[in-house]
């Protein structure tokens, strides 16, 4: 079979950058999306003031402080999974409150996670974990998790806003 590129696929695929064909590519671009939403994760834990861990816009959802902690708690949960493990710790969203404590917490899920991200490769990626009642890859699992705090990282932006707080996601980059 031969295999004939048209004009916009050959200049597609001569401008795609070579190191996307890398070894591990998949896993290494899980890692950079990790890398980008930790360091939101983390800044915002460290920049909100005490006061605010227990603001909530309306009465019926979590404190800012409890998405901080669930986010904490879901770390170890799926990280967890994605490495076959069992959570290593968990109860940040319903048992701690102070900003020390949750900044704490936050910032050790997210070591947890990196080294479940470093242990990864696309081959030990592509090994099937159990997930929320199925098998799912540990890749797709540990793509999972960076979803989970995207959306999150959404509420507290939303929080922060409301208070009039850049969110560390809009400062400029220095």
């Amino acid at each position: 079979m031969r295999l004939v590129l048209t004009g916009a696929a050959a200049v597609l695929l001569a401008t795609f950058p070579a190191s996307a064909f890398a070894q591990d590519a998949y896993t290494k671009a899980a890692r950079a999306q990790f890398d980008l939403i930790k360091g939101n994760l983390s800044k915002t834990a460290a920049k909100v003031p005490e006061e605010l861990y227990s603001f909530k816009p309306t009465p019926e959802v979590r404190s800012l402080g409890e998405i901080i902690g669930h986010v904490a708690d879901s770390n170890y949960l799926i990280c967890g999974a994605a490495a076959g493990e069992k959570a290593s710790q968990g109860g940040f969203e319903k048992g701690k409150h102070s900003k020390a404590e949750l900044v704490k917490a936050i910032d050790d899920s997210i070591a947890y996670c990196d080294k479940v991200g470093a242990a990864l490769d696309d081959t030990k990626g592509a090994a099937p974990v159990p997930f929320f009642g199925t098998q799912m890859p540990k890749l797709a699992v540990y793509n999972f998790n960076i979803q989970h705090c995207n959306e999150h990282y959404g509420n507290l932006v939303t929080y922060m806003r409301l208070k009039g707080i850049v969110p560390p996601s809009s400062e400029p980059r220095k």
